[in-house]
């Protein structure tokens, strides 16, 4: 049997018509199952409602709506992973007040190191760094205050590019409370912060800085500044450094190898890269999705599609299953509109799901060309999957909507936006529609 959740779920990602579905549950004629939800809630499985929640992620008054119903009116006790789900969908919209009052209402057993992590990493994008460090503090409560949580914290603030106020806590006495043993973990966090900030510089001095504090360089050290080389304009220096790697014996494992082919796409051509790719597959390291992505994107850059959709059908063959990222490769250089929704479409049924950000960057594609059809085709499918839409991909419809001249529907859609608590840029056009 179906449970109510898996109903609305399934027949509801349009967040207008949730009160109606949830009526019209629980006012049915008590001969039906699904109107007594509260006889029925063992069907509720935290699976389900940890899928529901993720059908809200830009919209957290409908999450939370659903997540407060589903606790009250089917008599479901929420998991530590619901909670850490509406959680994480409340810190993307600042709702830190109310992130608050769930954690309170959370019995004292259920609060775990990823909630915590998920606090650090929401704080930090908010660039509430004393907050976050404050949650820190206040995990000591549910006995979480220990080098997990200080590595997580660590790690958020790096994260989100407070890499120097990461770096001050690491040095200031706070990592003596908990006894940090993995100085090398530490020092890859703030390494890769840095990368993040894109400051060059600062990257080689605190690589430089790792042998002067006599902190032990690993795989995954060597990996972080090859690519920092890669990604700051010096795939030879990278190529360079994976040499070295090399030469001192150690054995790379595939995130090793998957920067490398990707310095040696860059430096020397997608050819050479393949034969790194051939390499590793003789020294027994087995390519990964992200392996065969690298190589689809080198292709693609080059203009060299029917190979790139080789490495896609050799993926298949391979039982490596391609991802949204192996999709965004082909999406980001394909320049026929009826290739590209070709291609969507396939995506799709091959049960590989659309994030936001593939509906965007298509819509924008479409939009830069002065094509609406395709832009209203991309919006309809997502609808379809589902998704509720977030600030940007309102945007991108409004955008082409107004270079269609289409006023009246782009209207709709900001006021559509605003009702959703998302912020909508100025438009001029729209102010004088509303003038008129």
């Amino acid at each position: 049997m179906f449970s109510s959740i898996f109903i609305i779920r399934r027949l509801n990602p349009n967040k207008t018509l949730i009160p109606l579905i949830i009526h019209s549950i629980s006012t049915k004629p008590t001969s039906n199952p699904l109107s007594r939800p509260q006889q029925n809630h063992q069907n509720h499985d935290p699976e389900t409602v940890h899928e529901t929640l993720s059908c809200y992620t830009n919209d957290w008054k409908s999450a939370l709506d659903f997540f407060n119903w589903v606790e009250k009116e089917c008599k479901f006790n929420h998991t530590t992973d619901t909670y850490n789900r509406i959680i994480d969908i409340l810190g993307k919209f600042f709702e830190f007040d109310k992130i608050t009052e769930l954690i309170e209402r959370m019995p004292c057993s259920i609060p775990n190191h990823t909630t915590y992590r998920i606090l650090f990493k929401r704080y930090a994008s908010a660039h509430l760094v004393n907050s976050a460090i404050h949650a820190y503090d206040s995990s000591e409560r549910f006995s979480l205050k220990d080098e997990t949580s200080f590595c997580n914290l660590i790690d958020a603030l790096c994260e989100y590019k407070h890499v120097i106020e990461a770096q001050e806590l690491y040095f200031k006495s706070r990592s003596n409370e908990i006894g940090v043993t993995n100085r090398t973990k530490i020092y890859n966090m703030i390494l890769r912060g840095w990368f993040k900030m894109g400051w060059w510089s600062k990257c080689r001095e605190f690589w430089e800085e790792m042998d002067r504090d006599r902190v032990c360089k690993d795989l995954h050290s060597y990996s972080i500044y090859m690519d920092i080389l890669c990604k700051g304009g010096k795939p030879w220096k990278a190529v360079k450094l994976y040499k070295e790697m090399k030469g001192k014996g150690m054995k790379l494992d595939v995130v090793a190898y998957n920067i490398a082919i990707r310095a040696i796409g860059l430096s020397q051509g997608v050819d050479f890269a393949v034969r790194v790719y051939r390499d590793m597959r003789e020294l027994g390291c087995v390519p990964n999705v992200a392996t065969y992505n690298t190589i689809v994107k080198l292709f693609c850059e080059n203009g060299r599609f029917k190979e790139a959709y080789k490495v896609l059908d050799e993926m298949n063959k391979k039982g490596v299953t391609a991802d949204v990222i192996t999709y965004h490769c082909f999406f980001g250089y394909l320049e026929k509109p009826k290739e590209i929704l070709f291609l969507f479409d396939r995506m799709i049924e091959n049960d590989v799901r659309p994030r936001m950000d593939t509906y965007v960057m298509l819509m924008r594609k479409f939009g830069r060309w002065g094509f609406l059809r395709p832009v209203l085709l991309v919006w309809k499918k997502m609808e379809e999957q589902g998704c509720s839409p977030g600030e940007f991909a309102y945007k991108a419809l409004i955008d082409v909507l107004i270079q269609k001249n289409m006023l009246d529907l782009a209207r709709k859609y900001e006021e559509e936006m605003l009702e959703r608590g998302l912020s909508a840029k100025p438009r001029p056009e729209l102010k004088e529609l509303e003038g008129g």
